[in-house]
């Protein structure tokens, strides 16, 4: 079974998660159900386009309120310490490749509405920077193969 790393999330972003998990296990679930009767009212489900895109819609539904209920289930609500060490909940600023860029080691959650770049802990350049602290130099492998160096120049927990 693989360990699931917990997520960092501002009380903000942590409400809007429970509230999108209410609506998604009560009304909208109703709203499909709702749907999926109207379909087969109509009859043959073989050849009932509208059945089969409600059936679509409520496998999504569940798969989000699953991947929601895990989220919620490993969250720290807050910000991780501000000690100069990258870790999801991250604001960083670095030197990819030369050129300066910022943004957000975590969940896209997290950033909610923030005009930021998210990576994820696990993405190439996300697991290059884990763990490292500002002024240390990592290098990764992009996914088209292109080797990359990464200057950490700056962290700070993300506030949104």
């Amino acid at each position: 079974m693989t360990e699931t790393q917990a997520t960092w999330l501002t009380q903000e972003a942590f409400e809007r998660l429970q509230d999108e998990l209410a609506h998604l296990e009560g009304d909208g679930r109703r709203h499909i159900v709702e749907r999926i009767a109207a379909a087969r009212a109509e009859g043959d489900l073989s050849e009932n386009g509208g059945y089969h895109a409600a059936r679509d819609e409520q496998a999504k539904n569940e798969a989000r309120i699953r991947e929601l209920q895990e989220k919620l289930r490993n969250v720290h609500i807050g910000t991780p310490p501000d000690d100069g060490v990258v870790e999801p909940g991250m604001e960083v600023t670095a030197l990819v490749g030369g050129e300066e860029m910022t943004f957000l080691l975590g969940a896209r959650e997290m950033a909610g509405t923030a005009d930021i770049d998210v990576f994820s802990p696990t993405s190439p350049l996300g697991a290059a920077v884990d763990g490292h602290s500002v002024g240390e130099t990592v290098a990764y492998t992009a996914p088209n193969g292109r080797e990359f160096t990464v200057e950490i120049l700056h962290t700070t927990p993300f506030t949104g």
